[in-house]
């Protein structure tokens, strides 16, 4: 993918990282974007380079909509280009639906669909004048098949999920593809924070919630966020170019749906 440019969303940790590195080692410029300039500039410094590609950095918070815009858009002035686009962030926190605060659904709302959203109304201009882009939004399983004790994520996935299908629908005929990636458990920091909520309502150990959540899998372990970032991989490539408006599942068979 020499002389293509990825922004990676939530890219200093988990799936977005892994997604990072493995895009730069198959020749991507990655736009890296989060919150933590910190994090931001070490991620950069590792990032596989064979010194042709020019990476980047921008920090924006997804919970300041108004701010991402900004950053975009200034970015995007300078001339830039971005011809793959990963949506990705953390998720929002667990419990039972009944329970969460009208609040918490519009939080999320506006930290995934309406981000994703001001995401690809910045780069897709340029996509569409250049006959080619790639868009992948990293969602879950929950889309297909609703996650016990994750009342507000389903619902917001599910909504997220609709919109990149109408969207794959609009933009397919510029040679622009839309798809989701779906991952089921993966060892990131989101899962262990979950586990630890768990852990703090049912007095369970860490371990043992661990476990569980690996024997739920017909493969009976956890996936690896490089296995993830392989998928994301591949949708960004021209082997996936006839391949629009999807769900890929990434959890071992774990969904139980077709």
């Amino acid at each position: 993918m020499k002389g293509k440019t990825a922004l990676v969303c939530g890219s200093t940790q988990g799936i977005g990282k892994a997604t990072a590195n493995k895009l730069a080692a198959n020749g991507f410029n990655v736009i890296l974007l989060a919150r933590n300039e910190a994090k931001l500039k070490a991620v950069l410094s590792e990032l596989p380079n064979d010194g042709s590609q020019q990476h980047h950095f921008l920090v924006a918070d997804f919970t300041n909509p108004a701010g991402l815009k900004t950053v975009l858009n200034e970015y995007l002035s300078k001339g830039n280009k971005i011809d793959a686009l990963v949506n990705n962030t953390g998720g929002p926190k667990g419990g039972a639906i009944v329970d969460a605060a009208v609040e918490e659904f519009i939080a999320a709302f506006q930290q995934h669909l309406i981000c994703n959203h001001i995401l690809v109304q910045a780069v897709l201009p340029g996509m569409k004048a250049n006959g080619w882009g790639r868009i992948v939004n990293v969602i879950s399983t929950s889309v297909k098949q609703p996650l016990n004790n994750l009342g507000v994520s389903n619902t917001i996935r599910g909504a997220v999920a609709n919109w990149s299908k109408t969207l794959a629908n609009e933009v397919g005929a510029f040679n622009v593809t839309v798809n989701n990636v779906l991952p089921g458990a993966t060892d990131t920091e989101r899962l262990q924070t979950i586990a630890q909520n768990k852990a703090g309502m049912t007095q369970e150990s860490i371990d043992a919630i661990y476990k569980e959540m690996a024997a739920e899998s017909p493969m009976k372990r956890i996936a690896k966020p490089e296995e993830i970032a392989a998928a994301i991989d591949f949708l960004l490539s021209e082997s996936a170019s006839y391949i629009n408006g999807i769900n890929v599942p990434v959890d071992g068979g774990r969904t139980k749906s077709l």
